[in-house]
């Protein structure tokens, strides 16, 4: 059988008791600032924050994508318009706001 007797002086073993206890207090100092409200609240509000600019980046990403997209509906290599698909496109948005207007026109009179 090993010999489990402790062979340290008491000043050793002292020296070790404080060493333990300031490892627990600056443990429990941490346990208590991780559990402190204003720490909680911090650090939800972080993560809020941090979704939602991945969200925005996300977005803004998907965004240009479909400017871009639609750009190149209209819009050659060289970015002369594209008369063929810009005319009839212009047309509608000229109808469109015609009959808004007559809409209108006929509501007041």
């Amino acid at each position: 059988m090993a010999d489990t007797a402790d062979t340290r002086t008491p000043a050793e073993i002292e020296a070790d008791i404080r060493r333990r206890r300031e490892a627990l207090a600056e443990t429990l100092d941490e346990i208590g600032m991780r559990v402190h409200p204003k720490t909680i609240v911090g650090d939800a509000k972080a993560k809020v924050a941090s979704h939602v600019d991945h969200t925005l980046g996300r977005a803004y990403v998907q965004v240009n994508r479909v400017v871009s997209d639609v750009r190149a509906q209209f819009v050659d290599e060289q970015g002369a318009p594209r008369l063929e698909r810009v005319v009839p496109v212009a047309l509608v948005a000229v109808g469109l706001v015609g009959l808004l207007a007559l809409g209108a026109r006929r509501r007041r009179g």
